[in-house]
């Protein structure tokens, strides 16, 4: 079990990462409030989720080990796999989530991609026991957010592609950032930040 990195960050393309740990590159694929929070190089720790399947082997890491402890609770819910989770912790960081189920928040969760209202409800029931030693840790706030973004081509590509890879589908990804591309910056990172703000 790989439960740790720290390494020099090559590449950010969202929501891979690419971490040379000691001459090693590790692909590493990370929610967006985890990919938001590490500069664009230069050295980086995550803590990190190994997966195994009998078709892929992916290593998931995060900034927080509270996200990591979320991510691994979620995996456990009947039909929520690596994939969802991931896309669940990009919507909304882990005390967003928290409260989310502390106030049966189910419009919350179905604006996640993959999330429709039988899942949501399944995840309210199943993760209120699961994350009740959570809720005594004060009042909950969502994920920070950019301001509104970028309308340069390359930027507005990545974009698109990290929400596709997120699950959304490309049309709706397209919209996503085409609603939210302003002249305020060139970077796709501000994009998908200010087009998943727009989604809550």
């Amino acid at each position: 079990m790989i439960g740790w990195l720290k390494g020099e960050l090559l590449e950010k393309h969202a929501p891979e990462l690419l971490i040379n740990v000691n001459g090693v590159g590790y692909e590493v694929l990370a929610p967006m409030t985890t990919f938001f929070a590490l500069p664009d190089a230069g050295m980086v720790e995550l803590h990190t989720h190994f997966v195994v399947r009998e078709d892929a082997q992916q290593l998931y890491g995060f900034a927080s080990k509270d996200e990591r402890r979320l991510f691994r609770t979620l995996i456990k819910v009947n039909g929520v796999g690596p994939k969802l989770a991931l896309a669940i912790l990009s919507s909304m960081d882990a005390p967003g989530f928290v409260a989310c189920v502390q106030h049966d928040d189910v419009q919350a969760l179905v604006k996640i991609p993959g999330v429709g209202k039988k899942t949501a409800e399944r995840l309210l029931v199943e993760m209120r026991d699961r994350l009740k030693d959570w809720f005594m840790e004060g009042d909950a706030t969502l994920a920070p957010t950019a301001s509104v973004a970028p309308a340069q081509n390359m930027a507005i590509t990545e974009a698109e592609s990290a929400l596709v890879a997120l699950g959304y589908k490309p049309q709706d990804a397209t919209k996503m950032v085409m609603a939210v591309a302003g002249d305020d910056s060139d970077r796709a990172e501000d994009l998908i930040k200010a087009a998943l703000k727009r989604m809550k």
